[in-house]
C-alpha cells in the first residue's frame, strides 16, 4: 500500500499514523485511497487567534479540508437530516474519518434556553483535546451567517455542558462548497475557535434521471450498429 504514495514524507505520514492509531490494511488502503495526507490540517479555521499555541496546533491537525463521507449515498432530494441519519448509522466510518480522539455524544442534542429550543446537528468530545467539538452541516455553499450561528451553539455548550477543567468548545462547520477568502473574512472577528472544511458524498442518481439513461443493451446495440456503419 505504501508504495502508492508519491513521496518519502507522504509515506512516513501513513506509517506514522497507522502506528499511533492501530490501523488494519483495509483501513491503510482507505486513507491513502481518499488522499488523507493532502487533507488533514487543511481547514480554514481561527484557531490560531481564539486557542493558546500549544493548544491550536493540534486542534488544526485535527480538522480535514475536504471530509470524505463515500460511504453516504445521497439523491437530489437528500436533505441535511438524511445525511446526518446515514453518518450515525455508520458512525464507525465516520469517526474514522473525523480522525483519532473523537468520541460520539448525540445527534440533534438539544438544548433548553429561555422558553426556546435548540438543536445541535453533531455533538462529539474530543478525548485528547478535552474539549467538545460541534459539527454543524450544511447540505449547500457556505454562508457567512453560519459561522455566527455556529458561535452561539459553541456558547450554549460552553455555558451548560463545559466543565471548569475542560478547554473550550470547538466548531466545525461542514458545507459542500466555500470560497475560503469569504470564509476567513466571516471567521475574522469570532471569538470562539471553529473551523470550516467542505464535505463529498457519493452521488446516487435520482430514479427519474436513471430511467431516461440508456440501458446497458441499448448502449451495446448501439456501438454494434456504429461498427458495421450504419445510421441509427
Amino acid at each position: 500500500m505504501i508504495s502508492k504514495t508519491q513521496t518519502v514524507e507522504e509515506a512516513l505520514f501513513y506509517l506514522e499514523q497507522t502506528v499511533e492509531n492501530g490501523w488494519t490494511m483495509d483501513i491503510l488502503a482507505l486513507q491513502i485511497k481518499s488522499s488523507l495526507y493532502k487533507r488533514q490540517g487543511k481547514a480554514i479555521t481561527n484557531l490560531t487567534t481564539t486557542l493558546p499555541d500549544t493548544k491550536s496546533e493540534l486542534a488544526q491537525q485535527t480538522l480535514n479540508d475536504p471530509y470524505i463521507f463515500d460511504f453516504v449515498n445521497m439523491t437530489a432530494r437528500s436533505k441535511e437530516k438524511d445525511i446526518e441519519e446515514q453518518l450515525t448509522q455508520n458512525i464507525l466510518r465516520f469517526l474514522l474519518e473525523l480522525g483519532k480522539g473523537f468520541a460520539f455524544i448525540g445527534r440533534q442534542y438539544r438544548f433548553e434556553l429561555g422558553d426556546k429550543e435548540y438543536f445541535i446537528d453533531l455533538l462529539f468530545y474530543h478525548i485528547p483535546m478535552q474539549c467538545y467539538v460541534v459539527v454543524e452541516l450544511k447540505n449547500g455553499d457556505f454562508k457567512p451567517e453560519y459561522a455566527g450561528k455556529l458561535n452561539f451553539y459553541l456558547t450554549l455548550v460552553d455555558k451548560t455542558l463545559k466543565c471548569p477543567a475542560e478547554n473550550p468548545t470547538i466548531g466545525i462547520l461542514l458545507c459542500r462548497d466555500k470560497n475560503n477568502l469569504e470564509v476567513e473574512y466571516a471567521l475574522q472577528d469570532i471569538h470562539k475557535p471553529m473551523g470550516v472544511s467542505e464535505f463529498e458524498l457519493f452521488t446516487q442518481l435520482p430514479d427519474n434521471l436513471k430511467s431516461s439513461l440508456p440501458k446497458i443493451e441499448e448502449i451495446e446495440e448501439q456501438l454494434r450498429i456504429d461498427d458495421n456503419g450504419e445510421s441509427g
